[in-house]
């Protein structure tokens, strides 16, 4: 089995890890937004998920 070289894998794990960074803070940002649900609306489309007719979440 042929060892990976740990610094030919540093740009990638740089890369991966700004990805997520940047995605984090756009996460924040729509938070700030007011783009949320509800976690009782999220609980009851789980809970119907069993069921035959599944509620539909909020747009």
């Amino acid at each position: 089995m042929k060892a990976k070289d740990p610094i030919g894998q540093v740009p990638l794990l740089l890369s991966q890890k700004e990805k997520r960074r940047h995605l984090t803070l756009e996460a924040l940002v729509s938070v700030d937004e007011g783009n949320t649900v509800d976690h009782r609306f999220v609980q009851a489309w789980a809970d119907s998920l069993d069921g035959d007719k599944p509620v539909l979440l909020p747009p």
